[in-house]
């Protein structure tokens, strides 16, 4: 579950905040990446509590003492970061072709 939330939130992020060719849609990339924050929450909240982040994770963990299974939390994000930032970079920002340099400025 940590694996396709955390696909979900790089995605988003790519889709709306990182990708060159994206126009005006940067203007909404907060409201999309927040929407997409909350879904996941919401989404695998029952399952996993909807980490998304080891970080946020790793400090519950320490007051608490308890590491068990927490692995999850490292791989899983890990994991899901990595195959979004393979599917868009490779899929979409790769397909763009750059504009020829010109020599000639007007």
């Amino acid at each position: 579950m940590e694996i396709v939330i955390t696909f979900a939130l790089v995605y988003t992020v790519y889709a709306t905040a990182v990708d060159p060719k994206k126009g005006s849609l940067g203007t909404i990339a907060p409201i999309a990446i927040g929407f997409i924050v909350g879904a996941n929450i919401l989404a695998a909240g029952p399952f996993s509590g909807g980490s998304m982040n080891p970080a946020r994770s790793f400090g519950p963990a320490v007051v608490s003492g308890d590491f068990t299974d927490h692995w999850v939390y490292w791989v899983g994000p890990l994991i899901g970061g990595a195959i979004a930032g393979l599917v868009y970079g490779d899929v979409f920002i790769g397909s763009y072709e750059p504009l020829p340099a010109s020599e000639n400025y007007p």
